[in-house]
């Protein structure tokens, strides 16, 4: 039997991460979890059976490397999936710079420590790198200042560093989701002062299924960017 691909991911506790993990774990490859704490460790690996799991806080990546130093990180790396993500909305004139750099962190400055460190394993496999990023990766609107600041530098991230691994065979994908029904989304709606109705949105499922897409694509091809926007069976 052939060794099964090994994917490291982020944000699988919830919505579109868990989505994505579900989704391999159900068809046999090996998961590596990230989980910002040991007690979310635990109960990734008690929801996802097999699976390792890989602990350090994304809001703090100037210490992630001493984090993995005292952990066994995957000899293979097949994909890297970059899911987690935060946001707080507020408009330039309110946001501080705690704020900024939080977001900053967590969902561009700790993606790319991430990589860094996955690198020798992905170009070893000519493997993937996604980065799950976001509409807001692509245009900024009012109150979005800080969230978009950081996933258009994911973007730029991402463009980077596949023209700097692409003749080592190492693939790289952004993913822009139009609003989905996950937890983020809830708070995005509580911080906007709307109602949350979930069926009006995308379900985590169906970007799931876009990334699994891009990750099965034979070798001769590569998904660059990817947008996924709420289809016309949303809100039925």
């Amino acid at each position: 039997m052939a060794d099964m691909p090994t994917h490291v991911i982020t944000g699988a506790g919830s919505g579109i991460g868990a989505a994505v993990a579900r989704r391999l774990h159900a068809r046999g490859d090996d998961l590596v979890l990230h989980a910002r704490s040991a007690g979310r460790a635990k109960e990734l690996a008690a929801e996802f059976p097999g699976a390792r799991t890989l602990v350090g806080d994304l809001a703090d990546p100037e210490r992630l490397s001493w984090a993995f130093s005292h952990q066994s990180l995957p000899d293979r790396v097949d994909s890297l999936l970059h899911v987690a993500g935060v946001v707080d909305l507020g408009g330039v004139g309110e946001l501080t710079p705690k704020t900024w750099r939080h977001q900053l962190d967590v969902n561009l400055v700790a993606p790319a420590e991430l990589t860094r460190h996955f690198l020798p394993q992905l170009r070893a496999s000519r493997g993937h790198v996604v980065f799950v990023n976001s509409g807001a990766g692509l245009n900024a609107h009012a109150r979005w200042g800080a969230y978009a600041a950081s996933k258009h530098g994911l973007k730029a991230l991402a463009d980077s560093l596949r023209e700097e691994e692409h003749a080592g065979g190492v693939r790289v994908t952004s993913v822009h989701p139009g609003r989905t029904a996950s937890p983020m989304q809830a708070k995005v709606h509580q911080q906007e002062g709307k109602d949350y109705d979930a069926g009006r949105w995308i379900d985590p499922e169906s970007v799931a299924t876009t990334i699994v897409m891009a990750l099965d694509l034979p070798r001769d091809a590569e998904v660059n960017d990817l947008t996924v926007r709420p289809g016309p069976g949303a809100g039925r």
